[in-house]
């Protein structure tokens, strides 16, 4: 623990210390993956508390999983910040609806619906309509994004249509179900998780005294993940703020891949527009990966479109080189999985351990194709969003076991080593030193002890002091927040399940079209989402990275698969196709694709060189601090021009250019137009429109008569 303030702050590096001491006003902390955001908001939090400016029972810190959460809550303990709330928005929730309920609503809170799939199933029944096990999966989670995005029955046709999405069965169907799942519910006075969410703004909005008990309790509040708030949590936010200032939110827009639960980045890039005075802090230092890794991440993006894409951020990488990433194609399904675990089996040979490799891909369905591989190759392997660590047998047995002799260890005696305690009560249960041989049910009991004996010492480790007793405290405490132990077993997850998880070596599979994107990806804004899902995928792996792709589904099958578009100009031997960049190099430049559009690479600064990733950086081609040798004049007659343009079209200025393309002209004073269309915001259609006109005023000349026609300019110009 540090022993002082600042001594918290030691070891971070200048972007993270900015985060940690930015304690007043609103703050925004764009952090791309492996930056070290949890260790500069846990730190920002404890260097608060240990300050004295914070006190701990009045911040809340807001996550969106409970492992998340229980993470946080550790290091701010071992950080001298024991006393600050960490907690899912449904934790935090639940926690004052039970609390205020018999004040603002009378009685017991009703019970809290576990799982609403089997309610879901008869409400559907009682509406005379069939669902199979996919479709009422499927129409529990339209329910679920009704409820996050506060869509009432009534008006889910017209909301699923006009956000594109892919429905299960007809509206009309699915907001009948939604209405009798709803009535079911009241009738057994029973809620579901939406429901505290919405219980709580509920409470908070009509009962003032309920708000302004929890204001005066809470007065900080710091956000993680903020990119994947839904409109009813943002909305929870605003409640608990109640008008003040005091929040910190982290998030990364090119990680928002769960838009399909109600998740948007819309309140985290509109975060400057709603607090003008906000502190920004840009975390771009990539601890976790190596720049090979980097390099093919960054390459991504670079293809990306969208309002996500102008706020990436190029990542730095802070690690010594590595290998290059690795582009594997396979006839068919079952030789990419033989692949994999053949490689697999050689990093384990080489000392990866098993629980440091990652398979990772786009649907659940992928997995048991690798499963058969690597039990055949006889390498150990964990199903991750299968049966949760805490809950399998073994491992409640040995906490009950472990519980009882902690009881016994308080009696007064010679202390033992809580390790060596640990390994005596399970090996009475199956474990030992050396794992059995083979797989199957008996070494997974064994993994799971195991992990429990690996947690104990990496426990007495860090508490030296501690006894047994502390040791069980610790597992409850886990177990609560779903914090499990690393199992010694290779990691088979989605992609969705992988997001804030990282491992040594990853195997990205099944990289074709029609799975990734996934085949009912179809508008521009779904196939982007598919993009920063495999983002994430790439961003998971510290050194090893592996990507693969199978021509057919079976042995023998017609090879008439691609390779998934998002490897085009990444891959060797591809080039990219009507992307903005190839991802290959650096360079400022553009170059022209088919029909005259540009395809960008990253944008340097033209005074220090560095990367840009603020959009509104990219277009005055600086950075915003950077010195400026605008030319004021110049800049005058550009807005004059401009306004008879805007006049002469019947459309606002901007339409035009915007001010910050306005700038940049005038700072470059472009004397050709290979020069003017280098300028971000300067489009082909624009270049030919206005360009004999700008450069003109940028020679000196005086211009007379606008430019004739109008009209709407063309969408793709306009959306500077």
């Amino acid at each position: 623990m540090p022993d002082s303030a600042d001594a918290v702050l030691d070891g971070l590096d200048p972007e993270q210390r900015a985060v940690a001491t930015a304690l007043h006003g609103p703050v925004c902390v764009l952090a791309g993956a492996g930056t070290g955001k949890t260790r500069a908001i846990t730190h920002r939090i404890a260097y608060g508390v240990r300050a004295g400016i914070l006190q701990p029972a009045s911040v809340l810190a807001v996550t969106f999983t409970a492992r998340a959460a229980g993470e946080m809550r550790g290091r701010l303990r071992q950080l001298g910040a024991g006393g600050v709330q960490a907690r899912t928005f449904h934790a935090a929730a639940l926690r004052q609806l039970q609390y205020f309920w018999p004040r603002a609503v009378g009685g017991e809170i009703p019970r809290l619906l576990e799982r609403k799939v089997q309610l879901v199933a008869e409400a559907g029944a009682r509406c005379r309509i069939r669902l199979d096990r996919n479709e009422l999966r499927d129409v529990t989670g339209e329910i679920e994004w009704c409820k996050v995005t506060q869509t009432v029955p009534e008006e889910y046709a017209t909301a699923a249509a006009k956000t594109g999405r892919e429905v299960p069965r007809d509206p009309a169907e699915v907001a009948r179900i939604y209405t009798t799942y709803e009535q079911l519910k009241r009738d057994r006075g029973v809620i579901d998780f939406e429901d505290v969410l919405l219980l709580t703004v509920g409470v908070l909005q009509d009962r003032p005294d309920v708000a302004e008990t929890v204001r005066s309790q809470y007065q900080h509040f710091v956000v993680d993940e903020y990119q994947d708030v839904s409109p009813l949590q943002q909305r929870l936010l605003e409640l608990w703020l109640g008008g003040r200032d005091s929040l910190c939110v982290v998030g990364d827009a090119s990680q928002t891949i769960y838009s399909f639960t109600g998740a948007t980045p819309d309140f985290l890039l509109g975060f400057r527009g709603r607090y003008a005075d906000a502190t920004v802090v840009k975390l771009v230092r990539d601890y976790r990966s190596t720049p090979q890794v980097v390099a093919l991440a960054n390459g991504l993006l670079g293809q990306a479109r969208g309002q996500a894409a102008a706020h990436r951020l190029e990542l730095v990488s802070q690690r010594e080189g590595g290998p290059e990433p690795s582009y594997t194609e396979y006839s068919d399904e079952p030789a990419e999985a033989e692949g994999a675990a053949r490689r697999i089996r050689q990093l384990i040979d080489s000392g990866v351990r098993p629980s440091e490799i990652a398979v990772l891909y786009r649907i659940n369905a992928q997995s048991e194709v690798y499963e058969q591989a690597l039990a055949d190759a006889g390498v150990p392997y964990q199903l991750r969003g299968a049966e949760r660590f805490f809950e399998r047998p073994e491992v409640r047995e040995a906490g009950l076991l472990l519980r009882g002799a902690a009881r016994a260890a308080a009696e007064p005696g010679e202390p033992v080593p809580v390790p060596e305690q640990v390994r005596a009560v399970l090996s009475s249960r199956g474990w030992a030193s050396e794992p059995p041989a083979g797989s199957g049910a008996v070494r997974d009991r064994w993994e799971s002890l195991a992990a429990l004996v690996r947690l104990s010492e990496d426990f007495a480790a860090a508490r030296p002091d501690a006894t047994l007793g502390d040791f069980v405290a610790e597992l409850d405490e886990r177990a609560n927040a779903q914090h499990a132990p690393t199992v010694e077993g290779v990691t088979l997850a989605s992609l969705h399940a992988a997001k804030g998880l990282e491992w040594d070596a990853v195997f990205l599979v099944g990289l074709t079209e029609g799975t990734l994107p996934i085949t009912y990806a179809k508008t521009d804004e779904q196939v982007e989402e598919e993009r920063r899902l495999l983002y994430v995928g790439v961003t998971r792996a510290r050194f090893h990275l592996a990507l693969s792709w199978a021509l057919s589904r079976s042995p023998g099958g017609r090879g008439g698969r691609r390779p998934s578009r998002f490897l085009d100009g990444l891959r060797p031997g591809s080039t990219a196709r009507g992307a903005r960049g190839t991802g290959a190099g650096g360079g400022g430049g553009a170059e022209r694709g088919q029909g005259g559009r540009r395809r960008r690479g990253p944008v340097l600064c033209r005074v220090c060189g560095r990367t840009l990733s603020d959009a509104g950086e990219i277009k005055l081609m600086r950075c915003e601090d950077c010195p400026s040798d605008l030319d004021e004049a110049l800049y005058e007659r550009l807005r004059a021009w401009r306004m008879d343009q805007a006049k002469e079209l019947g459309q606002p200025a901007y339409c035009v250019f915007t001010d910050k393309t306005l700038l940049a002209i005038a700072e470059v004073r472009p004397s050709d137009a290979g020069e003017l269309s280098q300028i971000a915001g300067v489009g082909a259609r624009k270049l030919d429109k206005f360009g004999a006109d700008v450069l003109a005023l940028c020679s000196g000349e005086e211009l007379g008569i606008p430019v004739q026609g109008a009209g709407q300019l063309p969408d793709e110009e306009a959306e500077e």
